[in-house]
């Protein structure tokens, strides 16, 4: 039997999953060498790291946004986080955080439009539920991006399809 999600219930599964999928991913990330972490590789971003640390970024530019606060930095290809372990750590701090954020999301809310201001200085409005979608999605992009130059880099990337995780890790 089907039983009914609400589009809040739905964002903070895809939240949990956000979580899952980084703590895997990174994983995978620390049998590389330094070298090879920062070597430069086809991607938005240009290696690992700064793929990494690009995700990282975005979120935290939305979470502050989401909270009303100020814009902790504009700098879309900053590192924030050196050496690896460190960025793993932050990267889990703020995994937490994401889904706290998440947790408060009602429908409701969700079908508000939020105003925010981007990094160039352009004031938009749009639904929050696309907003809150968006800052997932933008982070599945890259992760499958990062995925790709570990396979590259000769390292067995691991498996990040939502289905399994969820059914494996999520919907216990």
């Amino acid at each position: 039997m089907l039983i009914p999600m609400s589009l809040a219930e739905h964002l903070r599964e895809l939240a949990r999953y956000n979580t899952v999928a980084n703590r895997r991913l990174l994983e995978a990330c620390a049998g590389l060498a330094p070298e090879e972490y920062r070597r430069e590789r086809f991607g938005s971003f240009g290696s690992i790291e700064r793929t990494l640390n690009h995700i990282m970024i975005g979120d935290l530019i939305w979470l502050a946004r989401f909270a009303g606060e100020p814009l902790p930095l504009t700098d879309l290809g900053a590192i924030l986080y050196d050496p690896f372990e460190a960025f793993r750590a932050a990267r889990a701090e703020l995994d937490v955080r994401m889904e706290s954020v998440y947790s408060k999301f009602t429908d409701e809310c969700l079908m508000a439009n939020f105003p925010y201001v981007t990094t160039t200085g352009l004031k938009m409005e749009q639904p929050l539920r696309v907003l809150a979608t968006h800052l997932l999605n933008h982070a599945t992009h890259h992760r499958g991006q990062v995925h790709t130059m570990l396979s590259h880099a000769g390292v067995k990337a691991p498996s990040l399809d939502m289905h399994y995780i969820l059914d494996a890790e999520v919907l216990r």
